[in-house]
């Protein structure tokens, strides 16, 4: 199947393996570090909220700030159409220099399942309501949500069902530094990522000229891809003139790491993209081992920024069509904020011409 799109598309991403317990209201502390006259940096909580255990899995330890950990039975509230699971999650501020949240889920992405943040205070009083994470496209995903924390207690994720689609949380407190950029570059806005320091990309709504370069948004929504089904995502795009080289930028969720989708251009294969990998210890990797194989694949349920160099002499003036297909065998993933960039010849910058010996 061939997902057609000039300026459209879709989002998302998940995971689902084996599991330990994670459920009982006092959760063990991890070994404190020894007094010392200075306050010290609180630890970050890995919360795994599977509902299966494994034959191996160990008791779940966390940091003194995570007080308790609580699954609550699903209840069917009034107007809902299906019954709702909470994660409670019950904080205190190691110090009150601490006073933003970190918060990274780990969820099962599907359409009637989303899962949402609620951070309370102890009067019961809302302090955020993330809205639902995810877009339905079932896939593994993660999403991330800043909690101010200076009045809040707890926090609940809830999700429609039994909760099985929740897989972890990842929780890390945040601390503010002044921030300079360019005032002539694009604002981009970061949620610094604790294993990753890649801003989330932006598909400019018009085409934008700078220094003899154009960029242009192919589609700013978001694609399913898929090697199963041979779904891919496949865009046109005219060009006026031929440009000196020219760059693809997407954002891909859910690739396998060591297989990055395929691109096409004018029906002809031009290799597959390049990813930007956070680092290894990144609890977003998830891990896969095939049928009859002994060699361990990796998916990130995530968002990744992927890019392409696109050889010139495969640009047309006029029209041209570009493809992205994800390698046979591996599975769904889904596209954003797809962009190309076309560079031109400008009267500033250097152009070496080498000579002959």
């Amino acid at each position: 199947m061939l997902v057609r799109a000039v300026f459209a598309i879709l989002f998302a991403a998940i995971c689902r393996v084996g599991a330990q317990e994670a459920f009982t209201d006092a959760l063990p502390r991890a070994a404190a570090d020894a007094t010392t006259a200075e306050q010290p940096v609180p630890e970050s909580a890995w919360l795994d909220l599977r509902q299966s255990a494994t034959q191996n899995s160990k008791i779940q330890k966390a940091p003194a700030w995570v007080e308790a950990l609580t699954l609550l039975p699903a209840e069917t509230t009034e107007g809902a159409p299906m019954s709702k699971s909470v994660f409670r999650i019950r904080v205190a501020q190691p110090s009150p220099d601490y006073q933003v949240l970190f918060f990274r889920l780990f969820f099962d992405d599907k359409a009637d399942q989303q899962p949402e943040v609620i951070a309370w205070d102890e009067s019961g009083t809302h302090v955020l309501r993330s809205g639902t994470l995810g877009a339905g496209m079932n896939l593994p995903s993660s999403d991330s949500v800043l909690i101010p924390m200076t009045g809040a207690s707890s926090i609940d994720i809830e999700v429609p069902g039994d909760g099985k689609t929740v897989r972890a949380a990842y929780l890390d407190w945040m601390t503010s530094s002044e921030v300079v950029h360019p005032v002539n570059a694009e604002h981009r806005d970061v949620i610094p990522e604790p294993f990753s320091s890649v801003p989330t990309l932006h598909a400019p709504p018009d085409d934008m000229e700078n220094f003899g370069t154009v960029t242009a948004t192919l589609s700013s929504e978001t694609i399913r891809i898929n090697g199963q089904t041979q779904e891919s995502a496949a865009f046109q795009f005219p060009i006026e003139a031929q440009p000196l080289t020219a760059l693809l930028t997407f954002e891909i969720a859910n690739p396998r790491v060591d297989t990055p989708p395929e691109v096409y251009l004018n029906g002809q294969n031009i290799g597959p993209a390049s990813l930007t990998l956070p680092d290894l210890a990144d609890p977003a990797y998830r891990g896969e081992v095939e049928p009859l194989s002994t060699q361990m694949h990796f998916n990130y349920t995530g968002w990744l920024r992927a890019q392409k160099i696109v050889p010139a002499a495969s640009l047309i003036v006029g029209a041209n069509d570009l493809m992205v297909v994800n390698g046979a065998g591996t599975g769904g993933a889904a596209i954003r904020a797809t962009q190309i960039q076309l560079k031109y010849i400008w009267d500033k910058a250097d152009y070496l011409l080498r000579t002959g010996h």
